[in-house]
C-alpha cells in the first residue's frame, strides 16, 4: 500500500536493536549490580543471577551495537523463553497476570527479538 515507506527499513530496524538492546543492557546491569537481592527475587542462585545479568549485558550491547546480532538476538530469545518458562510453570502466571507481570512481555521481546535474528538487524551493523 506504501511501498516507498521500505526505503525506511534499515532505520526501523536500527531503532529497535535500540531499544531492545536497552531493555537487555538496563536489565542485565540491574542483575549485576545487586546480584543477592535479585537472586532472591527471581528464586535463582546467586552464581546463576550473575551469569543471566552478563548474558543480557553483553547480549543487549551486541543487539543494540550490531557486532554479532544474530547470536546476540538467538541469545536473547534463550533467556526470554527461559524467563517465560519460569512464569507459566513455577509462578503459574498467566499471559496477562496480575498487575501486567505475565508473560506478554516476554513474547514481545522474543518476537522483536526474532526479527533482529532473521534480518540480522538491518544494514546499520558492525559485525555481520
Amino acid at each position: 500500500m506504501f511501498p516507498q515507506l521500505s526505503q525506511f527499513t534499515d532505520a526501523s530496524l536500527l531503532l529497535l536493536r535500540l531499544m531492545v538492546g536497552l531493555v537487555f543492557a538496563t536489565s542485565g546491569y540491574s542483575h549485576l549490580k545487586d546480584p543477592e537481592a535479585r537472586s532472591k527475587s527471581i528464586g535463582m542462585s546467586k552464581a546463576f543471577t550473575i551469569f543471566l545479568g552478563a548474558a543480557e549485558l553483553a547480549g543487549g550491547l551486541g543487539v543494540a551495537a550490531g557486532v554479532l546480532t544474530q547470536i546476540a538476538a538467538f541469545g536473547l530469545i534463550l533467556i526470554m523463553l527461559g524467563a517465560i518458562q519460569k512464569k507459566m510453570f513455577v509462578w503459574h502466571t498467566g499471559f496477562w497476570g496480575e498487575k501486567s507481570s505475565g508473560w506478554h512481555y516476554e513474547l514481545m521481546l522474543i518476537l522483536m527479538n526474532l526479527v533482529i535474528l532473521t534480518t540480522n538487524g538491518g544494514r546499520y551493523v558492525v559485525i555481520d
